[in-house]
């Protein structure tokens, strides 16, 4: 179902059975796969992919060339840059790992990479071209690649 107030740039293409919210702006040569589950208020700058069974929350933003794999969780207000890649298959081991999982309020750099099993907590800042590749608990500041703990982030939006 997709909500009336949604807005889709004509070169960009939805699957049936994709779930999308109100106010949804969906730039240009964006796909959107079948059982993907987006919320309201959210939007897709250009080149984006959400697969399928990735689950959206409202009021998320993401930059150009942005690829959610299948089964990816994303929280609330969660502000992605461009190039941002989440991934379940480990190729080293030739084995498909659990989706990642990215909590509410989370703010992620551009070109960041999730690694399989990896996952960002609520209320987290992850620097540009990260490779996250663990857990990430809540409220933190990780960089790096390999990403790692930086500070705690003060900035509590609950």
């Amino acid at each position: 179902m997709i909500h009336k107030t949604t807005e889709i740039h004509p070169t960009a293409f939805v699957e049936e059975g994709a779930e999308i919210g109100k106010n949804v702006k969906i730039g240009p040569f964006c796909l959107i796969r079948k059982g993907a589950k987006i919320g309201n208020n959210c939007s897709f700058t250009a080149y984006c992919e959400v697969r399928t069974g990735a689950v959206i929350g409202e009021n998320s933003t993401f930059g150009s060339r942005c690829t959610i794999c299948a089964e990816t969780i994303i929280g609330k207000n969660v502000t992605v840059k461009y190039g941002f890649v989440s991934t379940t298959m480990d190729f080293s081991k030739k084995i498909d790992l659990n989706a990642g999982v990215i909590g509410d309020n989370t703010m992620i750099g551009a070109r960041v990479m999730l690694a399989p099993g990896a996952s960002i907590g609520k209320n987290c800042i992850i620097g540009a071209c990260s490779q996250v590749r663990k857990i990430v608990p809540d409220n933190e500041v990780w960089y790096g690649n390999p990403a790692k703990f930086y500070r705690k982030n003060t900035n509590d939006h609950e």
